[in-house]
């Protein structure tokens, strides 16, 4: 699998693998971390000539916390204004929601094989990542901050 061989190496040229995942639905599962301390999935699913980066973050309990003292209009709001940014990012998402909190999100990207450049791939992961970051600053902005020591390990891998 050349294209598999060609994103292996180019996440251990910069050292941003952190393994390969058995997934039965996919040609190639890798989990990465890109940058450090922030994981992140990169995905070829079967039957298909694309690759999905992803990241699945679930909002610390804190934050939820947080969310859950504000007025339902400010909630709603906040909803709105994430729909928005996001898609300004030209990323597909998914924010699952309960009762306006926010409770996790999800991010992809996806690159066609025939416009698959090592430049075009690291644009799509710091696309995703900087996606993820303006979800996280716009809870920290619209309903304050938690102390660092409480927030929990950034061990999001999950691909949905």
């Amino acid at each position: 699998m050349e294209i598999e061989e060609t994103v292996k190496d180019w996440l251990i040229d910069e050292g941003f693998l952190r393994e390969k995942k058995y997934d039965e639905n996919a040609d190639f599962h890798f989990i990465v971390e890109f940058p450090k301390d922030n994981v992140m999935d990169v995905v070829k699913p079967k039957g298909k000539d694309s690759i999905v980066v992803a990241c699945a973050t679930q909002v610390a309990p804190e934050h939820i916390n947080l969310m859950s003292q504000a007025d339902a209009k400010t909630q709603k709001n906040f909803i709105m204004d994430l729909n928005m940014g996001l898609n300004r990012f030209l990323v597909d998402y998914e924010l699952q929601v309960n009762q306006n909190l926010l409770q996790q999100f999800i991010i992809t990207d996806q690159i066609f094989e025939d416009g698959l450049t090592k430049n075009e791939f690291y644009k799509t992961l710091k696309k995703v990542f900087k996606s993820k970051l303006h979800c996280i600053w716009l809870i920290d902005k619209k309903f304050g901050s938690v102390k660092p020591q409480e927030k929990p390990s950034n061990e999001n891998s999950m691909f949905v």
